[in-house]
């Protein structure tokens, strides 16, 4: 059994900046990656060349502790890009400015319901109409949330509205889509981001925890946490076929908090164990598609509202970086698609998701389909935790039980505060987790 100061669980953006911090104040850690990538969710593919996001991830943030962070790891690797996205519904595209006539129509679903308001807030359906109207609700907000969580707004929950659109206003909402202004901290006009995509940022950071004598080991899965009472002991794991077990004075984990319920041995009490079967997630694919077209359009991404294709966002990789595609005369996009593991889309062949992508890319008139040259699938599961009816209750329990095991004094579960919240006006995907670091000793 190897033993280490700290062994964490995980080599995404959470895990590698936990071991970088640690490396620097003279500390050795060990990280565990079930991967073969280092970078989670937040990794860089690639396909004959082409080199493409899990979804995009920008890098943006006001806090200047993580800015230096990440300028110091990265250097002048670091571009500038400038953001540009729009959103297309009923058949057409949402530009900011929008326009006098849809902000003024916008306005006054807004001053309807500020007369008369809805009685209730349950829902984020509720929560959203009753702050910015029906209008601005149904454009902006119902058709994409739908497609992303799988379920009715009616049926998410209010609470995870009021902390992925805290901040934002209808006054500003409009001021910006009349006059472009950038006031909205949700509607930044640039963003930094690695030359070879986000992925690279965190080989940057693996490389510079292993440079200190840290270990990154890929390709190795967690079996189990072995615990006395409320301290964990020990971690085993499967590394290349074989059973190896690490021993260490801190623990830290990114996975999602039901694989680490699950893990746990002993096992928790039984309620426990159902809290964590009962959480949901949400399954995320993505085609990316060449095109033999050197200009589509010119927005990082595309958020597509419009309920006749099941594709939810497009990104033209090129339009990050142009590093990122290294033929020229070509196009790099991702279809991005949201579902279940096990539902029909998740099921269908690489073959069948790649006619599907360059047939919806066609109908949305972005490319012909004779342009689309070739494909690649990526298929990644449980990517974003569902905000269901449910999913409060069962998180307190499993709160409950973790009380004892985390170490740390501070709120683990108080995450997105002011200071470090910058989400998409659109709702882009949940960048919060329930596998928020847990660090236990």
């Amino acid at each position: 059994m190897k033993h280490y100061p700290v062994a964490i669980v995980g080599a995404g953006p959470a895990g590698l900046t936990a071991a970088y911090e640690l490396v620097k104040e003279g500390i050795v850690p060990v990280v565990l990656e079930k991967g073969d990538k280092v970078g989670g969710i937040a990794r860089t593919e690639s396909y004959k060349g082409y080199r493409f996001d899990i979804g995009g991830h920008r890098f943006y943030t006001k806090v200047v502790e993580v800015q230096q962070l990440w300028q110091e790891v990265l250097g002048n690797e670091f571009i500038k890009v400038p953001r540009l996205s729009r959103i297309f519904y009923r058949g057409k595209f949402f530009n900011y400015p929008m326009g006098i006539i849809e902000s003024a129509l916008i306005i006054l679903s807004y001053l309807r319901v500020r007369i008369w308001p809805l009685p209730k807030e349950e829902t984020f359906e509720q929560w959203v109409i009753n702050r910015f109207g029906e209008r601005l609700y149904k454009t902006f907000f119902k058709t994409y949330t739908e497609k992303v969580w799988g379920i009715p707004c009616s049926e998410i929950q209010a609470d995870w509205a009021a902390q992925r659109i805290k901040g934002l206003s209808l006054t500003t909402a409009i001021i910006n889509a009349l006059f472009g202004s950038n006031d909205t901290k949700t509607l930044i006009k640039e963003f930094d981001y690695p030359a070879l995509g986000p992925g690279m940022m965190w080989e940057k950071f693996a490389e510079a925890v292993e440079d200190k004598d840290g270990k990154v080991y890929l390709d190795t899965k967690v079996i189990s946490f072995e615990r006395e009472g409320n301290k964990i002991k020990s971690i085993t794991a499967e590394h290349n076929g074989e059973i190896v077990q690490f021993s260490a004075d801190n623990f830290i984990t990114s996975m999602p908090i039901s694989a680490l319920i699950a893990r746990m041995k002993p096992q928790p009490p039984e309620p426990v164990l159902h809290a964590a079967r009962s959480l949901k997630y949400r399954d995320f694919l993505i085609v990316s598609l060449i095109v033999d077209r050197p200009n589509l359009f010119p927005d990082n991404w595309i958020y597509i509202h419009s309920p006749e294709v099941k594709v939810g966002r497009i990104q033209n990789f090129k339009n990050w970086s142009a590093a990122l595609v290294p033929d020229a005369s070509k196009t790099c996009l991702g279809m991005e698609y949201f579902c279940n593991e096990g539902e029909e889309l998740w099921q269908m062949s690489d073959a069948e998701l790649v006619e599907l992508a360059t047939r919806e890319l066609a109908e949305l008139g972005l490319a012909k389909m004779a342009d689309v040259k070739d494909g690649v699938v990526l298929r990644q599961p449980k990517a974003y935790p569902v905000y269901d009816a449910e999913y409060r209750g069962h998180l307190r329990v499993l709160e409950g039980f973790l009380t004892g095991i985390v170490g740390e004094k501070h709120d683990l579960w108080d995450v997105n505060t002011e200071r470090s919240y910058y989400e998409d006006f659109s709702v882009d995907r949940s960048k919060e987790k329930r596998d928020a670091s847990l660090i236990t000793q």
